[in-house]
């Protein structure tokens, strides 16, 4: 990087800066952070535990963002001081080339950042992929994806557990759910929610023909104690029925897995992964309540064709994102119009690009 080129740079970065700030009123910030600490002092904090857990878990996320808000202004100042001294002596150092690409990293996610300011943005997630129509090429697929979302998961430093895992006939998998803990991990993943579409030369066939597979991302927040889902018994079926595939002998000998079936929804969920059938129930009415309130949220959106998307078919038509690997390499978001050829930087976890995309075209839905 010449010093005309870091110059240029950093007086892009510079303005995007000053015109994201103007949104940024970190006065009313603080003392919204202050109200809630004192709230914190009164006798009776513990009373409504419930309520107790909404007022910390809304201090964390505030002090979190007031962390990410001084180490971008602070490596801003690093940088204002680089380019002084660039400017007396015309050159750049790689110190002074590290600071302004990240810098520009830290833009990037607080451009993101601002857009995450939806009811249920800063919530835990959970994640769920599911092949299409196609056998061992969509379960094939179904794995590809999990193993890009698990390193964008890891990559981005966030926590995860396989709560669901049932493995493809030959290769691949039928089906996987994820839990995934970090800060604003669901208003993130949102915009992942639809079907994926896979071109390739088919690694199972043996006449080496170009094959087409599809499967579908769905994306739920992890609700908190202080959303009531009131669920009764007679609203829901329970099944126990004995676990397969890993899990050592005590798995494939007792009726530990889970099935609850909602009744008036047709939704189902399942669990099986754990030893203890009350562990499976615990996570499969987790889930179903997650399913539920995601129905909510929809119902009151009053945006079932843009919300619904992930509930297409699995097929032709209804995919969000296209990734071809032959004739010629492509990544592209049908939604956003963005679109890479990097493909194997993004089958490695680096779809920030997308989800930034997303999140910056849909800002207020």
């Amino acid at each position: 990087m010449e010093f005309l080129e870091f110059k240029e740079l950093y007086n892009e970065l510079s303005d995007r800066y000053i015109q994201i700030c103007k949104y940024l009123d970190l006065d009313i910030i603080n003392k919204k952070l202050n109200k809630l600490k004192n709230m914190t002092l009164k006798e009776n904090f513990w009373a409504d535990k419930n309520e107790a857990s909404t007022i910390l878990k809304s201090i964390s996320r505030i002090e979190y963002d007031l962390k990410f808000y001084d180490k971008i202004d602070t490596k801003f100042e690093d940088l204002k001081l680089c380019v002084e001294l660039s400017e007396i002596n015309e050159s750049i150092d790689i110190e002074s080339k590290d600071i302004i690409l990240t810098f520009s990293q830290l833009l990037d996610d607080l451009e993101i950042k601002k857009t995450l300011n939806g009811k249920d943005d800063f919530k835990d997630a959970i994640l769920q992929i599911h092949p299409g129509a196609g056998g061992v090429e969509s379960q094939d697929w179904a794995n590809m994806l999990f193993r890009m979302y698990s390193k964008w998961i890891k990559s981005n430093n966030f926590d995860s557990q396989i709560i669901e895992y049932q493995a493809g006939d030959e290769s691949g998998l039928k089906d996987v759910i994820i839990e995934i803990k970090g800060e604003y991990v669901y208003g993130l993943l949102k915009s992942e929610m639809g079907v994926h579409r896979l071109v390739r030369i088919s690694p199972f066939d043996s006449n080496s023909r170009r094959h087409t597979s599809f499967a579908s991302v769905f994306v739920y927040p992890i609700i908190d104690n202080d959303i009531a889902i009131n669920i009764n018994e007679n609203e829901i079926r329970i099944d126990t029925y004995r676990a397969s595939g890993a899990g050592g002998q005590h798995v494939n000998k007792t009726d530990s897995a889970v099935r609850i079936t909602h009744l008036e929804t047709g939704i189902t969920v399942q669990c099986q992964n754990q030893r203890s059938q009350l562990k499976n129930k615990n996570i499969a009415m987790k889930l179903l309540k997650s399913k539920l309130y995601k129905i909510k949220l929809d119902e009151i959106d009053k945006n079932l064709d843009t919300k619904n998307d992930a509930k297409k078919d699995i097929s032709w038509g209804s995919q969000i994102r296209s990734y071809i690997f032959h004739p010629y390499n492509l990544v592209k978001d049908h939604r956003t119009k963005n679109e890479t050829s990097n493909i194997n930087a993004v089958m490695d976890g680096e779809i920030n690009s997308f989800i930034k995309s997303y999140l910056l075209t849909n800002i207020g839905e």
